[in-house]
């Protein structure tokens, strides 16, 4: 038999035997918790924003999705941090072959799935391009010592801000209903001609020659256009054109001009037959 002493620190040794280990299993399940919960938490990117990066972004988050994109292949220029042409459409490329929505602009998801799929050291890429600018101009002494600060405006090169608002106008108004690749197709049209001999050589003049667009004629042009109207000009300005170089289209269903139908054409996007 025990003696009443003995038992009571027999017991008072279990108890504190058992408070220390219950202790430690606590700390251990937290340790284990945190393990787990940091090996499992959604990635982040090291640079990217909450921002959504599209055409006309400069900084950081441009450098960062240049770096990514070229990491997978879909990006070859140079890493400037200006969300030109070329990144618009290797971004594009990347969505269409990741199987997402297109759009050309880098929102949360597409943002996840750039992290997901490539690696970024911040470091290493402001390395070489402080190396290109540097190789770019060897006689800048200053060059070595100044940080690169990307600068771009908000248009694509050759347009303004009124050539964009203008066309979207006109977009809206001639081609609001039709499939998305129309209205890029319709603000194509207005581009072409601006290059074409045989049309005036502004966005303005084009769209405002006499009976050139059936908007104008009716006034639809002054119509409040949608973000879709405007992504389609943008599209159109950065290089897309569905057309295939046409100067002319026009809707079979309601043309009423003979001499329309003498146009050689060269296809056909939504209720529109793109002409030469």
């Amino acid at each position: 038999m025990y003696k009443k002493g003995h038992l009571t620190k027999y017991t008072s040794s279990t108890f504190i035997w058992r408070s220390k280990m219950k202790k430690r299993y606590y700390i251990l399940c937290w340790i284990v918790s945190f393990f787990f919960m940091f090996m499992f938490a959604p990635l982040k990117s090291e640079a990217f924003t909450d921002q959504v990066i599209r055409q006309g972004a400069v900084g950081e988050d441009v450098i960062e999705l240049q770096a990514r994109l070229k990491h997978i292949g879909f990006y070859s220029k140079e890493i400037d941090g200006v969300f030109g042409w070329s990144t618009y459409w290797a971004l594009r490329n990347f969505q269409y072959e990741f199987g997402m929505e297109i759009d050309g602009m880098a929102g949360s998801a597409t943002k996840e799935k750039l992290v997901r799929a490539t690696k970024y050291d911040r470091e290493q890429t402001k390395k070489e391009m402080y190396q290109t600018t540097n190789q770019a101009t060897p006689n800048k002494q200053t060059q070595n010592e100044t940080e690169v600060t990307p600068t771009a405006t908000n248009v694509p090169h050759g347009f303004s801000q009124n050539d964009i608002k203008l066309m979207a106008n006109a977009v809206y108004g001639e081609a609001r209903g039709e499939p998305y690749e129309g209205q890029v197709a319709v603000a194509s049209v207005i581009i072409n001609r601006v290059k074409h001999e045989n049309f005036p050589n502004t966005i303005s003049g084009v769209i405002f020659e006499p009976r050139a667009f059936t908007a104008v004629a009716d006034g639809q042009i002054w119509l409040t256009p949608n973000d879709t109207a405007e992504r389609a000009v943008l599209d159109a300005m950065n290089g897309w054109d569905p057309t295939g170089d046409a100067i002319y289209y026009f809707n079979p269903d309601t043309a009423t001009s003979p001499w329309i139908w003498t146009r050689p054409q060269i296809k056909k996007i939504g209720k529109h037959i793109f002409c030469e």
